[in-house]
Parts: structure tokens; sequence; C-alpha cells
């Protein structure tokens, strides 16, 4: 008896389920269910030991009273803003500029590119070096060259620590974002700069009227994901300071890690990661509201 054969277009679905399966089965395991667990666990109290105990909205309620982890709250939103504009802003002005015909091009690109692929405690001790108070720190030294007599503490200091932080966070993200743009320049036709030489244009002109309106999907990828990235940031910020001096740097991301790792409040750690989840969903969310009514204006 012959055995039924698979028409083509069924075998070719069931093949394209077998090359996502193990993708699919990494999200189920590593993303998914830790995440419903995490929703589950922001309304139990669980020190990681005992029983879990029901408490309802309990440790919401106790996160939004607690003064540091409102603190955290704006503290991230003016930490992302910071890095957002000034990562958009320097990546894009370094694209431009490594986008024209210079010498050694390619090795000023892999130089900017670095940061982004290098090991960030290797980043964390060289910037703290950089950043030293004393007379050995060269940052303050060179400060001190061109007439500041009393340059910042940096990370040591609870005004100069944040300020610090976003520095090398920009240097750190600006040759990837850098490499986006690039790819977006290159990839707008030559003829509309020679069009735009022979109306008379300026540079100027051209890349406000012409360059900048064609890169608004790269800006808008760029801006998404820079707002993503600076909302859940820790390695870097838990590198250089810890979250400290105090609280001086202390996101949500490092109230998340404090609440887990050190005071073991499993349930407030869900409920704060929770919190999160919706904030950056919401900014998302928001942000593809207005790129589409952008995109739909223009039809």
């Amino acid at each position: 008896m012959a055995k039924p054969r698979l028409s083509l277009t069924a075998r070719n679905t069931l093949i394209g389920f077998l090359f996502i399966l193990p993708n699919f089965a990494g999200f189920l395991v590593f993303i998914l269910i830790p995440v419903v667990f995490s929703l589950v666990l922001s309304f139990m109290n669980w020190d990681g030991f005992t029983s879990m105990r029901f408490v309802g909205l309990d440790n919401f309620m106790a996160i939004l009273r607690d003064s540091v982890f409102r603190a955290s709250i704006s503290r991230t939103c003016l930490y992302t803003l910071a890095c957002v504009a000034l990562t958009l802003f320097v990546s894009l002005g370094l694209a431009v500029l490594l986008n024209r015909k210079i010498r050694a091009k390619g090795f000023f690109r892999s130089a900017v590119f670095f940061p982004y692929v290098a090991s960030i405690v290797s980043i964390a001790v060289v910037w703290q070096l950089l950043f030293m108070k004393t007379p050995a720190g060269p940052i303050n030294a060179f400060l001190r060259g061109i007439g500041v007599l009393n340059p910042p503490g940096w990370f040591g200091s609870t005004k100069w620590a944040l300020p610090g932080v976003i520095i090398v966070a920009v240097w750190r993200y600006m040759g990837y974002y850098m490499i986006v743009y690039l790819a977006a320049l290159q990839d707008i036709p030559k003829e509309l700069r020679e069009a735009a030489s022979i109306d008379g244009a300026s540079n100027f002109q051209y890349f406000t009227k012409i360059t900048l309106p064609l890169l608004r999907p790269a800006t808008f990828f760029v801006l998404l994901m820079l707002t993503i990235n600076s909302f859940k940031s820790f390695d870097i910020i838990f590198a250089l300071t810890e979250g400290g001096p105090g609280t001086a740097t202390t996101l949500v991301s490092n109230y998340i890690y404090n609440n887990a790792f050190v005071y073991f409040n499993y349930g407030r750690t869900s409920a704060a990661a929770m919190i999160l989840f919706l904030i950056v969903g919401g900014i998302t969310f928001f942000q593809f509201r207005v790129e589409n009514a952008r995109a739909g204006g223009k039809k």
C-alpha cells in the first residue's frame, strides 16, 4: 500500500516550521515563560526561599511610594533623553563626515565602531581612570590646563556621576548607529546630488531638504532602538558606578537588580519590571503612532 505523500505546499510549510522551531523554542523557554512568571510574581511576596504568598497590588503600591523608585524613574527619563539626543546627533554627524572621500576612511570607521564591540568591563576601567579626580586624571588635568580651577568629581560626585555615565554611553553606542546612518546615506541616489548641484542648492540646503527627509526611516529606527536600550540600560552603569555614589546613578534597571539580588524581594522586583515594561511599551507605541501618522500624511 503506497504511503500518502505531502503536497509541495504542505512540504514547504513543514520545512519552514522546522526551520523556525529552534528559535521559537528558545523564545518560549527564555523569554515568554520568564515574562509570564514575572507577571505572576509581581502579585506575590517571595524571597526565593519561602513559599509564595499572594499580596495583590501591594508590591505596586509599595514601590510607587518608594522615593528611591520614583527618583530612579525621573533619572531614567533624564538619562534616556540625554543619551537619545546626543547619540542621534553625534552618530549622524560622524556618518556624514565619514561618508565623504577622506584618507583612511575605513580606519576611522572601525575606530569609531570599536567601542561598541569592546568589553564593557574594559571600557569602565579605562573611563574610571580618565575621569579620576586626582591630578593623575587626564580629563581633569586637561580642564585645569584650560583654566578650570575646580574640575568635577565625576563618578565620585553625586552631581556629576550621571553626566559622566551619559558621556561614556554616548561614546560607546555612537559607532553602531553611525553604521546605520552610513548605510542609509549610501542608499541615497547620487543623481539627487547632481540634480541639486545643477539647481544651485548649497550643501546646507541639500542636507536639510534632501538628505534628512530621506534619512527619516533610519532616524526612526535609531530613535526607537536608542529609547528602548536607554530605558533598560544596566551593564554600563553597573560597571562604572554600581548605581552610586549613593543613588546618584540608580536607574530603574539598577533598582530592579538591587531588589532582586541584594534584598531578595522578587515580588517588588517583578512589579518594578512590569512598570518599566509598560513605560517602554507605551513610548514605543507612541513613536509608531507618530511615524505612521507622518507616513499617512504624505500619501
